[in-house]
């Protein structure tokens, strides 16, 4: 499996090297993996120290947390594996002072002992130290003593809890009464869509079948509390919230902190759309989100899936959340509020006029026309999908599947007469589709239905000098010529032999066969044409070989309508 490392049994060392060498405010030790903050007072002076760590590949957790208002220091074991006692010992030695020391430990068995241990020697020693345990795994409740369940991704909200009270001078058992009482009104549970790769591996930790899922298992691919087939996010998430809730107690009217967090291989957009689930699923059952975070915060490799952390929440606890802190992957919680902030439009873009709208009406024909282009571009998904994947992002497919929706949402008044129909198209298609193909195809179809005002019953020459107009405009539009391997290279030879053929008497059928025919010979000839313009350029001589995606798009819409002139 390729991971950006070096030797795979430095990549702790080297990852806390990389960030002591990115943060003047963080030191590391020089004989153990454990990084401090670099502007800790002399030791008379320090208040109570926060300490936690763990096995590494949690990033950015616990380093990344280390700072004023957060942790003084932070140990890292091995990938997935505690560290040792005299880590942590070394750890406590050089952050604490008079004051003592609070060790945030999650709740696997050698974080506990090596922890424990640690706290042992440190008091021998003479530092004054408490250990605060977070269990904050729901998934296994019913099988799993409260005692005994896991620490998991919660773990950061403590952090921040203990940290606000170490920085506002509070005593070694108040800080640690705070971050014990903040961890006992915390819920996690996490899902996962497939597992973790550790550095220098050479598969997965586990494997889960194609469709299904792992609902509530640990930070190292632990089991969870059963495989699932694959579910919607909006459906995963309320079950997640409903079992949070449910073990936490909440009840109605009262308030909550949310940690929407990434387990790694999770998309921001992904990410995104579990947050907007899980603040709908809390507010349906009447519970105010006071803070939320979403994002990357304690993660397992490159594992894809999330897991979610629900905090109950008094004013005390909100003040230590927005207490000020300073560390590399802290950043304050957002205050949603009760509801999403829509926006209505300022502007109406509808292009219907009165003069439009008294037409005599489209024929039945114009409306069977369009359907076959929408049944069209439905088919063709898999195949412009795949073809704009060689060279671009893969989205062609759905962009014109979305042009197919616009396209069936078309309203009553849109079929009164050709230029009203274009025009409804063209901001049907603008708003329905986004990159570069709504554009395109929008500007084309308004040009069109600019040229076909006042015509209620165009002839041959009359929709060919429109065509014409509309491919003239994506030219004007993106630059692009002939040659350059782009849709124009259909839709220019296709526009010119539709002109031909219709200036010489033809009918209508016959004329745009020989456009399709031209379509199609342009689009064929983009297999071998070099890039100039779009992402594919980008490629150059490797996006050769498949013709372009946008030119063979033109290619079936326009076979759609052969068929239906034709008949």
């Amino acid at each position: 499996m390729k991971k950006l490392i070096n030797d795979p049994r430095r990549v702790v060392r080297d990852m806390l090297e990389g960030l002591a060498d990115f943060s003047p405010h963080l030191g590391l030790l020089a004989d153990e993996n454990v990084i401090v903050r670099s502007d800790l007072p002399p030791p008379a002076a320090r208040p109570v120290a926060v300490l936690s760590g763990g096995g590494s590949g949690h990033e950015p957790a616990h380093a990344g947390y280390v700072g004023p208002g957060l942790l003084s220091a932070a140990v890292a074991g091995d990938v997935f594996t505690s560290p040792s006692a005299d880590a942590v010992l070394g750890a406590i030695r050089i952050a604490a002072g008079p004051a003592g020391a609070v060790l945030i430990v999650k709740n696997y068995t050698g974080d506990r002992l090596n922890f424990g241990l640690a706290a042992e020697m440190a008091r021998a020693k003479g530092i004054p130290t408490e250990i605060v345990v977070v269990a904050d795994d729901v998934a296994l409740r019913h099988s799993v003593e409260p005692a005994r369940r896991r620490g998991i991704a919660g773990t950061v909200l403590v952090h921040k809890v203990a940290g606000a009270a170490a920085a506002a001078g509070l005593t070694l058992a108040e800080v640690a009464q705070r971050a014990r009482a903040a961890a006992d009104e915390l819920g996690t549970m996490g899902v996962a869509l497939g597992a973790a790769t550790l550095p220098g591996a050479s598969q997965p930790g586990f494997v889960l079948a194609e469709g299904e899922i792992e609902l509530g298992l640990g930070i190292h691919g632990e089991p969870g509390v059963e495989r699932a087939a694959m579910q919607p996010a909006d459906t995963l998430v309320a079950a997640i919230v409903a079992t949070i809730a449910e073990d936490r107690a909440l009840a109605p009217g009262e308030r909550v902190a949310l940690l929407v967090n990434g387990l790694g291989a999770t998309t921001p957009l992904e990410l995104a759309i579990v947050a907007r689930a899980a603040l709908a699923a809390l507010r349906g059952r009447d519970l105010m989100v006071a803070r939320a975070w979403c994002g990357n915060f304690l993660t397992a490799l490159d594992m894809p899936g999330c897991s979610l952390s629900v905090m109950r929440v008094d004013d005390a606890r909100l003040e230590a959340l927005d207490a000020p802190a300073e560390a590399l992957a802290w950043r304050p919680g957002e205050r949603p509020g009760p509801a999403r902030s829509m926006i209505a439009a300022t502007t109406d873009m509808a292009p219907a006029t009165s003069a439009a709208i008294q037409g005599t009406g489209l024929p039945p024909a114009w409306q069977t026309a369009l359907a076959a282009v929408s049944r069209a571009l439905r088919e063709a998904e898999p195949e412009l999908a795949a073809l704009d994947g060689k060279a671009g992002d893969g989205d062609l497919g759905a962009s014109m599947v979305r042009g197919a929706d616009a396209i069936d949402a078309l309203p009553a008044s849109a079929w009164a007469n050709p230029s009203t129909l274009l025009a409804a198209l063209g901001h049907a298609l603008r708003r329905a589709i986004a990159g570069s193909s709504g554009p395109f195809y929008a500007t084309a179809v308004l040009r069109g239905a600019r040229q076909l005002a006042g015509i209620d019953a165009p002839t041959a020459a009359e929709l060919a000098q429109a065509f014409d107009a509309g491919v003239a405009s994506i030219a004007e539009l993106g630059g692009a010529v002939v040659g350059d391997r782009t849709m124009l290279d259909a839709l220019r030879p296709a526009a010119d032999a539709f002109g031909a053929a219709a200036a010489a008497g033809q009918p209508l059928a016959q004329a745009w066969q020989q456009a399709l025919d031209a379509a199609e010979a342009g689009a064929a000839a983009t297999a071998s044409m070099r890039p100039r313009l779009g992402r594919a350029a980008y490629l150059g001589e490797r996006a050769m070989g498949a013709p372009d995606g946008g030119a063979v798009a033109v290619t079936r819409w326009m076979a759609a309508l052969a068929t239906e002139a034709g008949s």
